[in-house]
């Protein structure tokens, strides 16, 4: 499986992922769903490199030109809720694809901080044979993003699988690696940190990136 980590070399990525890390930036949440979604436009443009392409040509008011255009049906699928931004980044360059919406939550259970995710709803296009790309903004565990895929397998198999995340724990980027295709998935993330905590929040991570962007929840 082959997995991108745009942190291992300095791009303006960087700043936006600095600034949704920095606590004394994080009180603006319009500016947080803003940087998320700045990050969600530079990785589909990258993952645009790794899509199929026919050459067509296009009649100008001059003459006629040869141009470039991805032949690859996409389907955007979102981890709701945090994962909105960051969809929306990726929609703003694939505005002709089509979308998908998982919810995945933790319920924790009554003593400690283990916890079980659910899948409760599902609004999915079928993917077969098309280009299909996962987005969730943090990737801790990679649990939900093993059945948010799962879920969406009920409307086909995909050709070819990218999951792009903005921040990664080595442990959901080794446990994706396990549990997806790895002859069709490449993994994208901004940052790779370390390790998580006994919450399962990434550390050192950035917080919740739900809560930071739309409000905490009870």
């Amino acid at each position: 499986m082959e997995i991108i980590n745009f942190d291992k070399e300095p791009s303006l990525m960087g700043r936006y992922v600095r600034e949704l890390r920095d606590i004394h930036i994080q009180h603006d949440p319009m500016r947080f769903r803003k940087n998320i979604e700045r990050i969600g436009e530079i990785m589909a443009y990258e993952i645009s490199k790794k899509l199929e392409y026919t050459e067509e040509e296009v009649e100008t008011p001059l003459g006629r030109a040869k141009a470039m255009e991805a032949t690859d049906k996409v389907v955007l699928a979102t981890i709701l809720r945090a994962g909105l931004p960051f969809h929306q980044g990726f929609l703003n360059y694939y505005d002709r694809a089509e979308n998908a919406f998982v919810s995945a939550y933790r319920k924790y259970r009554e003593k400690g901080d283990s916890f079980e995710v659910l899948i409760e709803y599902l609004a999915s296009p079928d993917i077969s044979g098309k280009t299909l790309i996962l987005v969730d903004p943090m990737l801790a565990t990679g649990s939900s993003m093993e059945l948010g895929y799962r879920a969406l397998l009920h409307n086909g198999e995909p050709k070819r699988i990218h999951v792009a995340s903005i921040i990664a724990s080595q442990q959901a980027v080794d446990y994706v690696s396990k549990v997806l295709p790895a002859e069709k998935t490449t993994i994208w993330t901004a940052a790779i940190d370390p390790e998580i905590n006994s919450h399962s929040y990434i550390i050192p991570g950035l917080g919740d990136a739900g809560d930071l962007a739309y409000g905490e929840k009870l």
